[in-house]
């Protein structure tokens, strides 16, 4: 049986006792329905997993003690942040726990001029929380230590003008003709995705004054909760490791 693992919040250290935080107690004692003498997983998004073995569990509270630390190679040695204009339904859910499995290190959701997705003041910041909790789930499946930040909404313009200098920009865009063969390899991506009828021609032109590279992955137009996936993927594979 595969021991479950758990990201909690909190300080986690060899040889102690971890009283989880209220998410990972409900999930461990409610959902998983775990008991005493139980082996668990636990990570706070360190790069370390901690083997832990349970040794109370409440309708509130779950203890468990921590025997032993283990850092885990899952990280990948290329950095990539994530701007997505927010799109309808499940699909930034999606986005967001394919672009974690595929290590993505920082995800920002963005307004566009053609985005169609409105949320303000308890709205965007509970969608915010739900996305990170995506992100804290898929961590937990795929094995990975760290768990990509999801930051607050903010706007394509502010989130292009904020790019660090020491990042290679990548704006999608499918009436370009320019590839990502014969760029040198980046420690660090910014990769700026539009909404479902994606960016305005001023939003690019926007970008690549910013010093983005406006590029493709092929002949095809992709779905904006498919793009990421697909970019990623072709990323780790070029400066990843994919093919280490």
């Amino acid at each position: 049986m595969r021991i479950p693992r758990i990201y909690s919040a909190g300080d986690l250290a060899e040889n102690t006792s971890a009283e989880l935080d209220a998410a990972a107690s409900n999930h461990v004692g409610k959902v998983l329905r775990m008991k005493p003498g139980q082996s668990l997983i636990l990570f706070n998004g360190s790069g370390v997993d901690y083997t832990a073995t349970i040794t109370c569990v409440t309708k509130k509270h779950v203890i468990a003690s921590i025997e032993s630390a283990t850092e885990i190679p899952s990280e990948s040695p290329l950095a990539t942040h994530i701007g997505q204009v927010m799109s309808r339904g499940d699909r930034m859910d999606y986005m967001i726990q394919k672009s974690t499995e595929l290590g993505a290190t920082e995800i920002t959701p963005l307004t566009s001029e053609r985005c169609e997705v409105k949320l303000k003041g308890d709205r965007e910041e509970k969608r915010v929380k739900q996305w990170q909790q995506i992100a804290i789930s898929a961590a937990e499946q795929c094995g990975r230590s760290k768990v990509p930040l999801i930051h607050p909404i903010t706007s394509v313009d502010d989130w292009v003008d904020n790019k660090p200098e020491d990042s290679l920009g990548l704006v999608l865009h499918h009436r370009t003709t320019q590839q990502l063969t014969g760029i040198d390899k980046p420690q660090r991506v910014c990769l700026l995705i539009g909404p479902e009828g994606g960016l305005s021609e001023a939003e690019i032109e926007s970008a690549i004054n910013k010093q983005f590279i406006a590029t493709t992955f092929g002949p095809r137009v992709f779905r904006t909760e498919t793009a990421p996936v697909a970019a990623l993927s072709v990323l780790q594979w070029l400066w990843g490791d994919f093919n280490r």
